[in-house]
């Protein structure tokens, strides 16, 4: 089993970016300290939900801070990045990180990122596939391409990659296009926050043979009502950021509503309820690597202490009680 941290970077109300990206370091280096195996940043543009606009950036700074987790990309966008680019980033990582780096690799959304970024709604719609293969060719030392998107005579990747990407693909659900084109790579799902145990297991199920997964939660150790408070707030301004590239109708959630199902399908609520929660998902969902959003009390103070609660009052008793699950990592 192992057990990571997921920082989105989430600007809750009145608060500065500067600070918030302060908060996430600190809290990767105290989430080494409480003993989590990972830490894996989200990557957003232009709004408040997110204000990393760079995973792999922030994931480098980490890893020049800790000396033992591992650092995560959840995710790196594809369809705003050049693959070829992000391989170069990944190797010269690796090599200095003693091979502590993991992608996240997604498709993203139809979002203005795509209009400000050059890389056009076509990239996003039927790009994504073309551009994981392009990184994936790249992690091997060289790499060319002749195809729709990326057309290019074959270079050396500089620095020479030490070992092949380790790579996970995030997924929409059950029937999302990348459940496919992951298990045909044989590369590991990220399955989403959105998703409860049921919808995992199923997006589980439809990629067919066993892999190492990885299922994201949202886990507040205390009490409900302080997620409840303040996360509404941070996901209204969030949902209303998200701008669509050609005018279709964006994120239609009730902030509300989604907090309470978040509460509802995670574990938030006392330690107890924490780790029983956690052992039924890994039980229902076959996957024994997960990544907990930490951040839901909307304040640095409750972040740092919900790190320090997970690692003494969740993580051991896990760790104490549930065996790993076959065919998970």
């Amino acid at each position: 089993m192992r057990f990571g941290v997921f920082l989105v970077s989430g600007r809750f109300p009145g608060q500065a970016d500067g600070d918030v990206l302060r908060r996430s370091v600190r809290a990767a280096e105290l989430a080494e300290e409480a003993g989590f195996d990972d830490v894996w940043f989200a990557e957003h543009h232009f709004m408040p939900y997110g204000v990393c606009p760079s995973a792999i950036t922030l994931a480098a700074h980490v890893l020049g801070r800790t000396s033992r987790i591992g650092v995560g990309t959840a995710v790196s966008v594809l369809s705003t990045t050049h693959p070829v680019a992000l391989a170069e980033q990944w190797a010269m990582l690796d090599a200095v990180s003693g091979g502590r780096l993991r992608l996240g690799l997604g498709r993203g959304g139809p979002w203005q990122d795509l209009e400000v970024f050059g890389t056009g709604l076509d990239r996003y719609e039927t790009g994504f596939e073309e551009a994981l293969d392009v990184f994936l060719h790249a992690t091997t030392g060289r790499v060319g391409a002749q195809g729709r998107h990326f057309a290019f005579r074959e270079v050396p990747v500089v620095p020479t990659p030490e070992r092949r990407a380790d790579v996970v693909v995030a997924c929409g659900g059950p029937t999302s296009a990348a459940v496919r084109q992951a298990a045909e790579r044989d590369l590991p799902l990220l399955l989403g926050l959105h998703a409860d145990d049921e919808e995992k297991a199923d997006t589980v199920a439809g990629y067919g043979k066993p892999a190492n997964h990885i299922s994201t939660v949202l886990c507040q150790v205390g009490d409900a009502e302080v997620v409840r408070n303040a996360l509404p707030g941070w996901l209204e301004d969030g949902l209303a950021a998200h701008v669509t590239v050609d005018g279709r109708p964006g994120p239609s959630r009730d902030p509300g509503e989604y907090a309470e199902r978040l509460c509802a399908i995670h574990p938030v609520g006392d330690a107890a309820h924490c780790v029983r929660t956690l052992e039924t998902s890994l039980r229902r969902t076959g996957v024994s690597h997960v990544l907990m959003l930490v951040e839901a009390s909307g304040t640095p103070e409750g972040t740092f202490a919900n790190i320090a609660r997970i690692g003494t009052e969740v993580l051991p008793a896990l760790r104490a009680s549930s065996p790993a699950v076959p065919g998970s990592g």
